[in-house]
């Protein structure tokens, strides 16, 4: 399955999507960033919602990364 279809379906279904397979799919995201600032920007915010243990906030901090889906769709 290609990541576009992958983001896809996390998008169409993000509620019922574990944060395990969200946080893959933006690992995979981050090697497409030109820019450094912004690649280890989204190291530090995938190691703190990883190192979270409950699913409900990983969820949350999550969403706010919703907008890396869209843009890797563009």
């Amino acid at each position: 399955m290609s990541l576009q279809i992958k983001i896809k379906q996390i998008l169409d279904n993000f509620e019922q999507t574990p944060s395990e397979e969200i946080l893959d799919a933006l690992n995979q995201i981050l090697e497409n960033f030109q820019s450094q600032i912004t690649q280890n920007y989204l190291k530090g915010k995938l190691k703190t919602i990883s190192d979270t243990s409950d699913e409900d906030q990983k969820k949350k901090l999550c969403k706010n990364l919703k907008p890396y889906f869209d843009w890797y769709l563009q």
